[in-house]
């Protein structure tokens, strides 16, 4: 999987690439209630804009992404300087508000993410096979404190389509994500024209961490 992810950026086809915030995360992250300067994960995080866009409003950002094309991209979008370092395995690039972690998104600690008190799921969960779906939804129950926050944005398209991005619908996204966290429903668009369509949760860390 991480291959195949690498290989990607290294061709180009990043076609999940927005060239602006979401529009979603524009609508819905105001209404949680997240407080000013709470730190947001941002798993599988690519080059994503959202992230600027969260870091100006007052939310510092720590990003995790395999691909370190993704985040030299990142970096390049603006003329500001960039710190590196290394800890606990990952390569470490901080950019004003904005902490970019290369290196596999399960190998994040809970000691690691300590400042964490919210979470935006763009493009993550879609990019996971079905196998490690269940993996995912776990580790980030993990990482987050209970009352944690966060925006979820996920796909739905035709069965017979292989992904990334996958197809993931609300059957799954409730037991993926109901045991640990409390869900709620914001928003489902019409379908694109590759028959693509995109619903948007609210989701808060319940009950104690595992």
């Amino acid at each position: 999987m991480s291959d195949q992810w690498r290989k990607r950026w290294q061709e180009g086809r990043i076609g999940f690439h927005l060239q602006q915030a979401h529009p979603a995360l524009l609508r819905h992250w105001g209404a949680l209630g997240v407080a000013e300067r709470t730190k947001v994960l941002v798993p599988l995080c690519g080059k994503s804009l959202d992230m600027r866009w969260l870091a100006d409003q007052g939310y510092p950002v720590l990003g995790i992404e395999f691909a370190p094309e993704a985040i030299e991209q990142f970096l390049a979008q603006r003329n500001t300087s960039v710190s590196r370092y290394r800890q606990a395995g990952f390569n470490i690039s901080r950019q004003s508000s904005v902490e970019l972690w290369c290196g596999d998104f399960f190998h994040l600690h809970i000691q690691h993410a300590a400042e964490i008190g919210a979470f935006y799921d763009r493009a993550s969960l879609i990019a996971l096979p079905p196998a490690t779906r269940q993996r995912y939804a776990f580790h980030l129950a993990q990482l987050v404190p209970p009352g944690a926050k966060g925006l979820l944005i996920s796909l739905a398209h035709d069965e017979g389509e292989a992904g990334p991005p996958y197809s993931v619908p609300a059957s799954e996204i409730e037991r993926l994500f109901t045991p640990n966290f409390t869900l709620t429903f914001l928003e489902g668009g019409s379908p694109d024209e590759h028959g693509r369509t995109e619903s948007v949760w609210a989701l808060e860390r319940r009950g104690p961490r595992l």
